[in-house]
């Protein structure tokens, strides 16, 4: 079945950076868009980058909040995609979650930005 394993998260001091990851397993990585989503305490979960493939590259799309700061990336070979975080904010502090199209979660991982 679809297993989606996030890891990365932690505790970070505003401006710092961190690297999730997502690894994939139960079906073909390479053929789906993966997304990453987030929800902080008490808001709703929102969209924050997602990856597809074509045979000209990936397409990537953001977030209005972390364009220019996070970078989403993807591994077919080790079936894992990335959420590169950078100058991160105390605003983006929340769980963060791995999607698969067609409403295929992992359990998340936890990210505080704070000093």
């Amino acid at each position: 079945q679809v297993q989606l394993v996030e890891s990365g998260g932690g505790l970070v001091q505003p401006g710092g950076s961190l690297r999730l990851s997502c690894v994939a397993s139960g079906f073909i990585f390479s053929r789906y868009a993966m997304s990453w989503y987030r929800q902080a305490p008490g808001k709703e979960r929102e969209l924050v980058a997602s990856i597809s493939y074509s045979s000209t590259g990936d397409i990537t799309n953001y977030a209005d909040s972390v364009k220019g700061r996070f970078t989403i990336s993807r591994d077919n070979a080790k079936n894992t995609v990335y959420l590169q975080m950078n100058n991160l904010k105390p605003e983006d502090t929340a769980v963060y979650y791995c999607k698969r199209m067609g409403d295929y979660w992992g359990k998340g991982t936890l990210v505080t930005v704070s000093s």
